[in-house]
This record gives structure tokens, C-alpha cells and sequence, in this order.
């Protein structure tokens, strides 16, 4: 999709795991700026993320507007370790990601 020549920026879900196991997902239009930002442990990368490096990706999913994006970063956020684990075993498309959101839109985790 194009507006006056310029391509819409598509923005990406990325799930990261650190040292520790946890995981930490996050959104970006550039993942490897922002995966480099995070190891840099500066102000710029996620607080969470300081001192559970090596921090490696195992999953990122284009998945198209921010607003869309950050809706699907909200599901993945509210799903259970080991919900999150399946989505990173089977390699979760796009389309997998962006069904969370319908799917789970009410859910509430106590």
C-alpha cells in the first residue's frame, strides 16, 4: 500500500527470550534496530531486558499498522508462558498473531 509514493510502515511483534527463560515481547518497525537497542542496556532498550542478556529472537511476525500491532503485543502479553512457548515451537504466522486478538479479546488473567 502506497500514499504519495512513500510505503506505509509496517510494524512488527517480536517475541524475545532472555538468560533466565522469561520472555519479553515488544513491537517495532525495525526489530534489529530495536533487538540492538535492548542489548545496548542504554536508556533506549526496555528496562525489563537489563542485565537477562544475551537476549536472543525467536519470533518476529510482520504484522501491518502500530494500532494493530499493539493490540496483538497486548494479547501475546496477557497469554500464559507456556501459550506463548507454542506460538515460538510452531513459528506463529501473522495471521495466527492478529486471531489473538479476536479470540481472546475479553480474556482476563488474575
Amino acid at each position: 500500500m502506497r500514499v504519495a509514493g512513500a510505503a506505509i510502515p509496517e510494524w512488527w511483534v517480536y517475541i524475545v527470550r532472555c538468560r533466565d527463560r522469561s520472555l519479553y515481547t515488544g513491537i517495532a518497525l525495525d526489530v534489529e534496530r530495536r533487538l540492538a537497542e535492548h542489548r545496548q542496556a542504554d536508556r533506549r532498550g526496555a528496562k525489563y531486558l537489563r542485565g537477562r542478556g544475551p537476549l536472543r529472537l525467536v519470533l518476529a511476525q510482520a504484522i501491518g499498522s502500530k494500532q494493530l500491532a499493539l493490540r496483538v503485543e497486548r494479547q501475546v502479553k496477557r497469554l500464559r508462558k507456556a501459550e506463548k512457548e507454542a506460538l515460538i515451537g510452531r513459528d506463529a504466522t501473522a495471521d495466527q498473531m492478529i486471531a489473538l486478538v479476536g479470540s481472546r479479546s475479553g480474556a482476563r488473567r488474575s
